[in-house]
């Protein structure tokens, strides 16, 4: 499996720890369906020269041939390098980069090749939802 040798070669990076393992995820930049000249990128802001941040679509810098982000992303590969949870083995997979939402939290989901546990790779920083809601007090 290739890793890659920066985040600037990656559409997504994310390094977690999963409760008593981890996951290390990463989905490369595909080349313009177009131009096939330059990877496809978030468009840059005209003042910063950095990427926009929570931009809708991907652009090519060679030919400005846009795609929507939904589009662009369904077609891409997620590599996952991971230590399962349940029964401690390590793997590595690679599976379509299809996010779901599972608890609430848009989520990566994948299983242990050994065990078949599921392995949940979510969006930074998310929690997800409680099931049961709480209690209203009576006043």
């Amino acid at each position: 499996m290739k890793m890659p040798n920066s985040v600037e070669e990656c559409v997504y990076f994310t390094n977690r720890t999963l409760g008593e393992g981890k996951a290390m995820c990463w989905v490369f930049k595909q080349n313009c369906p177009k131009c096939k000249k330059s990877l496809m990128g978030k468009p840059k802001d005209s003042k910063t020269g950095k990427a926009m941040i929570r931009a809708k679509e991907y652009v090519c810098p060679s030919c400005k041939y846009t795609v929507e982000k939904t589009e662009y992303e369904e077609t891409l590969t997620a590599s996952i390098m991971y230590t399962c949870p349940a029964c401690r083995n390590k793997g590595e997979i690679e599976a379509p980069f299809k996010r779901k939402s599972i608890e609430g939290v848009k989520t990566l989901r994948v299983n242990c090749q050994k065990c078949k546990a599921n392995i949940d790779i979510t969006k930074k920083m998310k929690d997800p939802k409680k099931k049961n809601k709480e209690d209203i007090d009576d006043e």
